[in-house]
């Protein structure tokens, strides 16, 4: 008999069809969120849907498969791997992306993927080989001291990419595009440029644009493209203006039941930000010198996904025109206050 406080959360739509939270491993110490999506009869559904397959961990697809089977013993529903008829990625990050390859021994279900992002996965070699080009010039502009362990790890990134197999994507999505009669499509850049939201009746299937805990690791967009502050703040006035939407469950830990309100939260935290290291930026400072003065006691686990956050801050406040840029003969880009 399965214990009814582990049966996956459970919310039927208006419409009538069935989300299912499946919390797995993606990596080892690191958790996210796959959903499955049901239509129809549940003896003989009409319709299964997985968004997203978490990451490439090795007791990932085992949370998925249990999670699967929690589902059919707890709610009724004939669904399984063999059985589902859909595949969405959110995004190309390997928490979302990187379980694809190992539930292609599992399933034929088609995958879908916003259509620039399809490349990361049907190319990723290509994909893997691009990034690789860049991290001497991002230690340089972000003003790394040569040799120390940041200035390393920021050019060895590229390598630890996390990709799956070259697979296809049979359906290439669009912003506004309806998928499968079901999921509406919206475009939601900022933490990832090809990442999009789907819409079900009144649930939002978020991914890592809204987190319920925190707010979305960000980019620059000079790293990569549709990354950055600027697209984040513009993709939470989209979602802020969808009507009906009244609850949101994202790519990480639990249901959001208030969408808005969470959409204000994340944009005022982003607002607290841009106003430390505004005040944080007291004389002409490389983007290094701005992550020790906002982050004195910074952890070392922490460190690259701060190092890109203060980036994107600096990058938003210089297009803003709070800050401006200069470049020093390192390579080093100088922020000033105007």
């Amino acid at each position: 008999m399965t214990d009814v406080a582990s049966l996956p959360a459970q919310y039927v739509t208006s419409g009538g069809a069935r989300v299912y939270t499946l919390p797995v491993r993606a990596f080892p110490n690191f958790r996210a969120n796959a959903y499955l999506l049901v239509r129809g009869d549940p003896h003989a559904p009409a319709y299964a849907a997985l968004v997203d397959t978490g990451g490439s961990g090795p007791d990932n697809l085992g949370d998925l498969q249990a999670g699967l089977a929690a589902v059919r013993a707890g709610y009724g529903e004939a669904v399984a791997l063999e059985t589902l008829t859909r595949i969405v990625i959110t995004h190309p990050h390997p928490d979302h992306l990187g379980g694809l390859s190992a539930l292609r021994e599992h399933t034929d279900a088609p995958v879908a993927a916003f259509h620039s992002a399809v490349p990361f996965i049907e190319q990723p070699g290509a994909i893997r080989a691009a990034w690789l080009t860049l991290p001497d010039a991002q230690a340089a502009w972000l003003g790394l001291p040569p040799g120390s362990e940041l200035d390393g790890r920021i050019r060895r990134r590229g390598a630890n990419l996390s990709v799956p197999r070259a697979l296809p994507v049979a359906t290439p999505l669009h912003d506004g595009d309806r998928l499968d009669d079901l999921l509406h499509v919206i475009h939601t850049p900022g933490h990832e440029g090809n990442q999009i939201c789907l819409r079900v009746d009144e649930v939002l299937l978020s991914a890592d644009h809204l987190l319920p805990l925190n707010s979305p690791p960000l980019m620059p967009a000079r790293f990569l493209r549709g990354s950055g502050v600027a697209a984040f703040l513009k993709s939470l006035d989209r979602v802020e203006a969808l009507d009906g939407v009244t609850l949101a469950l994202g790519g990480h830990d639990g249901p959001m039941r208030d969408p808005r309100a969470r959409i204000h939260a994340l944009r005022t935290r982003t607002h607290e930000k841009l106003d430390g290291l505004l005040a944080a930026c007291t004389q002409p400072m490389t983007i290094h010198d701005l992550l020790l003065a906002l982050h004195p006691r910074l952890r070392s686990i922490q460190a690259v996904l701060l190092l890109d956050q203060t980036a994107a801050l600096a990058e938003y406040l210089t297009a803003t025109g709070a800050l401006s840029e200069t470049t020093r003969e390192d390579g080093a880009g100088l922020f000033t206050r105007t």
